[in-house]
């Protein structure tokens, strides 16, 4: 991509505008995740998100930044629990974009487990694995699915592979949710 994109929609558009390869500054990775039950567990993502990521950089001198374009399927659920917000009152528009803003926040930073970590699953993966949160994308998964999990909220997790390993000893050691400094 160049730069970031704020919506799933950006991504899988079949009519979307193609760019030249040399104009691309930015990798996004939309869906990774531990496909087989024998895997749960087991974090494989940082080594092969760095892999990925040094061989496009290698191959693709341009790439910069190194991002995801993340859902947070736990989102309504735990809205109802914590905020108490539901579906209903976000679809009748009784919870603004800040309000909204101001939980997604919560959410992923704000750890109600007792082990301390994101209460979002992918939060968890991409966290553990040494990527920052890097953006909150309101309205970027209209689609049934999305609404229902997330409200169409959605997470960018950056990978600065310079510092990868810094933020996944800091998570682990202190359950510190990396941040840029906007969120």
């Amino acid at each position: 991509c160049k730069n970031i994109p704020k919506s799933i929609e950006e991504i899988i558009k079949i009519d979307r505008n193609e760019i030249d390869i040399e104009d691309a500054n930015t990798a996004i990775f939309y869906s990774i995740s531990n496909c087989h039950n024998g895997l749960l567990g087991i974090s494989f993502g940082n080594f092969l998100i760095k892999k990925v990521a040094s061989n496009l950089k290698r191959e693709l001198p341009e790439l910069n930044q190194f991002q995801t374009l993340s859902p947070l399927p736990g989102f309504m659920k735990w809205m109802e629990e914590y905020a108490p917000i539901t579906f209903e009152r976000c679809s009748d528009k009784n919870c603004g974009n800040d309000e909204l803003m101001k939980q997604t926040i919560r959410y992923l930073t704000v750890s109600q487990r007792q082990d301390g970590m994101p209460n979002d699953p992918v939060a968890r993966f991409h966290i553990g694995n040494g990527a920052r949160l890097e953006r909150i994308n309101l309205n970027a998964d209209m689609s049934e699915k999305g609404l229902q999990q997330s409200f169409g909220v959605m997470a960018n997790y950056l990978y600065d592979i310079d510092i990868v390993e810094e933020n996944h000893e800091l998570f682990f050691n202190n359950k510190v949710v990396k941040t840029c400094n906007e969120i």
